[in-house]
Order: C-alpha cells, then structure tokens, then sequence
C-alpha cells in the first residue's frame, strides 16, 4: 500500500476555497487532515507539521487537540521554575515508582526498631523511638510511607498539643524513620523537608535546695544512698546512673567511670567524685555488683516519702541539681560540660546563675559528718 504524503492543497467545501493540509501516520496507516480558510495560516500548519515530522516521525502529529493545550498549559506553569514538561514527568516518574516500591509506614517501623537493635542502639534509645513511632504508626501504619505529604506531618505534630521540645523530640524520630525509608528506596524524598521545627520556650531547670538533699541522704536506705548521693554530686544521668556497677567507682583515683556503652552519647568519661561524695561513699568500698538495686522506683520514692519529697520533685532533679550547683562552685562551664557528657553552651544556657555561690557552697558541704543544723539554715 502506498504510504500517504505530507501535502497541503487547494479545495472547496460548498463551492467555497479552503486550504487543506494531510498529515500521515505511518505508525498505524492512517491520516489526519486539517481544513483552514487562510492559506497562511494552512501553510504556517504545513511548515509546522513538516518539521515535526522530521524531528519526531509522523506519530508526533496525531496527539489530540485536547492534549496539545494540555502540554502548553503545563509549559506556561513551569516555565517561571526553569523547568519543562520533560523535568516534571521525570520528577512524577520517580514518586510514582518510589510508591510503587513503598512499604505500609507500620512495616517500616518494625523494620527500623529491628536494625536499631541489631546495630547494638542503646536501651533506652531503643524504647523512646519504639514508643514514639508506634505513635505515629497508629495514625499512618497503613499507608504507604511515600505517599505520606509534609502537611500531614505537621498537622500530626501538632494534634499531640505538646511543648516545642516536645514536637522536635518526635520530629527526630521521625527524621530516622523516613531516612532509613530513603535509604532502603522505600520514597524518593523526605517529606519532613516541608516541616518545620517548633520553637522551643527556654524553661528553668527545676532543682532541689540543700536541705532537701539533705533531708533525702539522711533518710535514705542503705540500699539507695549510693544512688542519691552520686545522682546529687556526679550528675550522671538517670540510665546511666541505673546501668552503674560498683567496679566503674575508683575509690582510690577517686574517679567515676560512664563507659561508652553506657552513656547516652556513647562516648566514655570520667567524673571526679567531690570530698562529700567520697565520704557518703566511703562505707561502699568493696561492694561488687550494680550499684543501684533491682527495685529501685518502689525504694526511692520510699525515702521521698519520708523526706516530705514525694509530690515536690522536678523533672531530672540530681542532674539538675548537680549542674547548677556544680557551675556555680567551679565557674567553669567546660569542666562542668566534660563531667556531665554535655556541651559547654548547654550547660552555660541551662545552669548559668541559677543558683548563688553561697547556696552553692552548702550543697557542696552536704556530708555524713555536716552540722546537724545544715539543713535548717535558709539558703
């Protein structure tokens, strides 16, 4: 069969001249044909039709008027972006395999939690980002993790009416769950680029006075002193303090030791035991074993009971306290750092003036042997 030609000719419809033009598809054996009353404007379609031809074949020449404007819409919206329609079908291909591929976002958590505890993540770690994405995971854990937008995100975070700590400390998490998403090709980009972190209110730390530390080493069990008193003057964190054996205390460097391994930040150091410490401690010396005893919660809010304690207890109290305290005897925001395992400007924007030097200096004179008035003195 002969194949039809691109041609422009001469004819009349009712006995009037028009000016038709005929477009082949060889791809299927067929023609289309556009009548025009203008001969310039049947010969600008002529010229047209001619190159595209040439550059793209004669299947180039059949897409339907509809999708024509179509594609002339999309290049006026993304010419201002620097972009083409070419650009765009690339950016959609790959969310739309990136989806294809996807995993339900509670099968990712599960996943995550499992690489987590295979990579040796720490305990504690491990139970805070398990409980805040099953969170998540009870909103979205049957949705594909790619399909999930910014807006829904942000929108999520802020449903939970939380503090600005509160929202960034779940953003975290969830930066680790769509990054192990990405890197497993679960999405093609992370939708918390879109979201942004809460502003977060600066609060006081909430610590203990003298007397109450005091009140709580006289009352202490035998069993729970060593966790009071090394809680109130090392300032080791409260898993880290839970996670403390006996042959991690120096009595004769007079040093404390936090192992890598047990430290929230995963790097060892050492924290020198104050003159009080060592003498609330001295009676330890020998002891083997974990330093904090199995029942630890039921024991120590025992002694916060008889020290008039149990409702009146800041957030992280020993820690607190210790580098509020410490700072101010010392007036050395690095050192105070080193031996908290915190950066100087944290501790400087946490502990900086919180408590005076004389208030100070009767907490770091809270010992075994002090005056039994100590705690009765105003500070």
């Amino acid at each position: 069969m002969r194949k039809t030609a691109l041609s422009i000719k001469k004819t009349k419809v009712n006995g009037k001249p028009f000016w038709q033009v005929t477009v082949p598809n060889h791809a299927n054996g067929g023609r289309t044909r556009r009548t025009f009353r203008d001969k310039g404007e049947a010969e600008t379609f002529f010229q047209l039709s001619k190159v595209q031809v040439q550059n793209h074949g004669t299947a180039a020449m059949t897409i339907p008027d509809a999708l024509r404007v179509m594609a002339m819409d999309g290049e006026r919206q993304l010419a201002p972006f620097g972009k083409n329609i070419r650009d765009a079908v690339g950016f959609y291909l790959a969310h739309l395999k990136a989806v294809a591929g996807s995993k339900p976002v509670a099968d990712v958590v599960a996943a995550l939690l499992a690489a987590k505890a295979a990579d040796g993540a720490a305990t504690r770690y491990l139970g805070d980002l398990r409980a805040r994405l099953n969170r998540f995971a009870a909103t979205f854990g049957e949705r594909m993790i790619a399909s999930i937008t910014g807006k829904e995100i942000d929108g999520w975070l802020r449903s939970l009416n939380g503090t600005g700590v509160t929202r960034n400390t779940f953003r975290l998490r969830l930066s680790a769950l769509f990054t192990y998403a990405r890197r497993m090709e679960y999405l093609a980009l992370s939708p918390l680029e879109h979201v942004e972190k809460a502003k977060e209110t600066p609060q006081a730390a909430g610590i203990l006075t003298p007397e109450q530390i005091a009140r709580l080493l006289e009352t202490a069990s035998v069993a729970t002193l060593p966790h009071w008193a090394i809680g109130a003057f090392a300032g080791l964190r409260a898993a880290e303090l839970a996670r403390l054996d006996w042959a991690e205390v120096d009595f004769e460097q007079g040093v404390i030791e936090v192992k890598a391994e047990k430290s929230k930040t995963a790097t060892r150091r050492t924290i020198t035991m104050a003159d009080n410490l060592r003498e609330w401690l001295a009676p330890y010396a020998g002891e083997r074993g974990p330093v904090c005893p199995a029942d630890l919660r039921r024991l120590t809010l025992a002694d916060r009971e008889r020290a008039g304690l149990r409702t009146e207890w800041p957030q992280n109290a020993l820690r607190h306290s210790f580098g509020s305290y410490r700072l101010a005897i010392l007036q050395d925001a690095a050192k105070t750092a080193h031996e908290m395992g915190n950066s100087p400007a944290m501790v400087h924007r946490h502990y900086h003036k919180l408590v005076k030097p004389k208030a100070a200096a009767r907490y770091w004179a809270i010992s075994p042997a002090m005056p039994e008035n100590l705690v009765s003195i105003s500070v």
